[in-house]
């Protein structure tokens, strides 16, 4: 796998004995999932946003790339910001990238290609999965989310690898092969 996802708490109490097993596994990126609920306010973001960038040096300096990955709360302002936003502005762009989830940051109300084109280069991972028009999560393609656009703006946003993804969907096997399906034949 290109990458793996950790927690905060490990790279908070163990993060160089997880750039080591990323290296013996062969991980290009290292993803920080979550964000604590005691770190999200305005300062917390910022604190947050200076362990990223510390993380990501070390990784770094062992060829590791380090980002972080988006759910819904990052959209939701605090004090007239979004964490989004305070994450983005406050980490170096030349070592923390960003793990974009097109369907969360589309339900917060975010415009990938505007995130795209305002910070060129630093979503090198995506995770593609689809919204109804009621907001529930879907197959990829049977929803409303504008992969074919999204997808001509690839190396603008600096897109490598795309994660397919569907939370708890009710048949797996069915929604990874309707997903799939639709995903091979989009040309962009």
């Amino acid at each position: 796998a290109p990458s793996a996802h950790i927690s905060i708490e490990e790279i908070r109490t163990k993060w160089p004995q997880v750039i080591a097993d990323a290296k013996t596994v062969g991980h290009e990126y290292l993803v920080c999932a979550w964000i604590n609920d005691e770190d999200r306010t305005v300062d917390g973001y910022k604190r947050v946003a200076g362990e990223f960038n510390r993380a990501a040096a070390e990784a770094k300096k062992a060829g590791i790339r380090f980002g972080y990955h988006n759910h819904l709360y990052e959209f939701a302002p605090i004090s007239g910001q979004r964490p989004y936003d305070i994450l983005l502005a406050n980490t170096d762009p030349k070592l923390v990238y960003f793990e974009m989830d097109l369907f969360w940051i589309t339900k917060g109300g975010g415009d990938p290609l505007a995130y795209f084109a305002k910070y060129p280069g630093r979503f090198p991972l995506v995770h593609v999965k689809d919204m109804a028009a009621d907001g529930s999560m879907v197959d990829v393609g049977r929803g409303t989310i504008d992969f074919k656009t999204i997808f001509r703006h690839r190396k603008q946003a600096g897109i490598e690898h795309y994660f397919m993804e569907y939370d708890d969907p009710p048949d797996p096997f069915a929604s990874l092969s309707a997903s799939y399906t639709y995903l091979r034949g989009l040309r962009f």
